[in-house]
């Protein structure tokens, strides 16, 4: 009983810590003003909770050895709620990055651990269990992230959102005080330490990170600035990655992804991943900045993909009994890329209501992929590997992530400018349409207090091109959509490609 306590106070920490990733989304805009930065610099409230969370991942199995399990995750948790309060007293972006980044990096652990929790101390029919309540906060916590926002920002101001996370992490934190069993701390560790694995790491990732958040706004490799971040995080990496793989003691023991089912099963978080923080990222922005919709209005609509997880994800240690795991991981996967092609034919006319559907898809196929997929992935590891292999895991899903909504936010910018070109070239005087729809608006605003008949013909060529902008905006979308269908289809393929369980519950546990 004192394991199950345990591993609930350690879910809640997971979910908190992936909440936070996602919580800020609905409410940038009202952040930004609160702050006063620009809109261009706003992501960066996201992007360096982001790079927090993917360098302590992979640190954390170290981390925990040389200062205990109970030691690190009690003192990570109590110091993500203190940097989460300091966040909400922020009056400048340089601040607001520093507290937003320390507070990832104290909370980023708790996602590994609380996995690490399931695969080290439940035996192996009850894993399955231990998973879905793990999915349920890797999938459930993007979903209602910015609902949860979205509702404190317009009733009680953004700073609220911060501290939502004061009263779950105490409880969490007292609860694992008493039941998480004492161990020595081994600080001759640190003498064995993979220093320079792991300064090459934090330095290769979060140039990497800063290369994708900046890459977009500043025309990526035509930025001097962005060309430097590049080179650094490649030669970074690509010493991390060499280290790793000829010292005795890695950071990380890169040499499991050699295992079939968990280098393919890794492949397929890293998409899922991409599309999970993608699909987050790009349906408030679509909502936010074609539909004006406010930060409340955005995170009601973004309720319908995490509401009906929490009756389905209990589910899913049944279906983990009856039927192999890669087929309910492949379903799910499936289920999501079809609720992102629902959204490829968009029009003006496209808002919250028409989203309920492929909203309520995409969560039947978010609830029963993850833990299928956790269980395919390290089913195959060895117990003494699952907490190596649960930081290589969740670090790739995050990197995913990462890459996703950098990349979508590069698609939407460049097939915006594709459509309006497109657009544009049927869109000029030549046309009686075109005269016809302008001497409309002109009329329009003539009836509407501009009496100068050229001050408004003007406004209405004005108003005609921002129509097109607005349509092209529309279609960058659905072409969004459509890759993030592309790429769950890839997730899919990858997961059909591990090796079949070990055992008949759906290789839930199995080692």
């Amino acid at each position: 009983m004192t394991v199950w306590i345990s591993i609930l106070a350690a879910m809640i920490g997971a979910f908190m810590a992936i909440l936070n990733i996602q919580i800020t989304n609905a409410s940038l805009l009202n952040i930004e003003g609160g702050i006063g930065t620009g809109v261009d610099n706003g992501s960066w409230i996201s992007t360096s909770y982001l790079i927090g969370e993917i360098v302590v991942i992979p640190l954390t199995d170290y981390l925990s050895r040389v200062f205990s399990f109970r030691k690190i995750m009690i003192g990570h948790a109590t110091l993500f709620a203190i940097f989460s309060v300091a966040c909400a007293f922020t009056h400048d972006l340089p601040s607001m990055i520093a507290m937003r980044g320390l507070q990832g990096y104290f909370g980023g652990v708790l996602i590994p651990m609380a996995f690490t929790l399931v695969f080290t101390r439940l035996p192996k029919p009850q894993q399955p269990i231990g998973l879905a309540m793990f999915a349920l906060a890797v999938t459930f916590a993007p979903a209602i992230g910015p609902t949860i926002g979205g509702y404190l920002t317009e009733n009680y101001g953004w700073q609220t959102i911060f501290f939502v996370n004061v009263v779950p992490t105490a409880v969490m934190v007292v609860t694992l005080y008493f039941t998480l069993e004492r161990q020595p701390m081994q600080l001759h560790l640190l003498r064995e330490g993979d220093w320079l694995g792991i300064v090459t790491m934090a330095i290769g990732l979060s140039s990497l990170q800063a290369v994708l958040e900046e890459g977009n706004k500043d025309d990526w490799f035509g930025s001097p600035f962005i060309v430097k971040l590049a080179v650094i995080a490649a030669v970074s990496l690509t010493l991390f990655i060499w280290i790793e793989l000829v010292v005795e003691k890695p950071l990380l023991r890169l040499r499991l992804l050699a295992q079939r089912s968990f280098g393919f099963g890794t492949i397929s978080a890293v998409f899922v991943g991409f599309a999970l923080f993608g699909s987050v990222y790009l349906l408030p922005a679509y909502l936010g900045q074609v539909q004006r919709y406010n930060a409340e209005q955005i995170g009601q609509v973004l309720a319908w993909t995490g509401l009906p997880q929490l009756i389905l994800i209990p589910l899913v240690p049944k279906l983990m009994q009856r039927f192999d795991a890669r087929f309910i991981a492949f379903t799910g996967m499936s289920l999501f890329a079809v609720s992102s092609f629902m959204n490829i034919e968009m029009s003006l006319d496209y808002s919250g209501d028409q989203f309920f559907v492929p909203n309520i898809v995409r969560a039947i196929g978010q609830a029963i992929m993850l833990a299928p997929l956790s269980a395919v992935s390290l089913g195959s590891v060895a117990p003494e590997d699952a907490p190596a292999a649960s930081g290589i895991s969740n670090m790739m899903r995050n990197l995913g992530g990462a890459i996703g909504t950098a990349l979508l936010s590069t698609i939407v910018t460049k097939r915006e400018q594709f459509h309006s070109n497109i657009i544009g070239q049927s869109v000029h005087l030549g046309r009686e349409e075109v005269r016809s729809r302008i001497a409309d608006i002109t009329g329009y605003f003539l009836s509407h207090g501009i009496s100068d008949p050229a001050t408004a013909q003007h406004q209405a060529i004005v108003a005609l091109g921002n129509i097109v902008k607005r349509q092209a905006l529309v279609l960058g979308f659905s072409d969004a959509f459509a890759v993030i269908g592309g790429v769950l289809v890839l997730a899919a393929i990858a997961i059909v490609l591990t090796g079949k369980p070990k055992s008949a519950a759906g290789g839930a546990g199995a080692h």
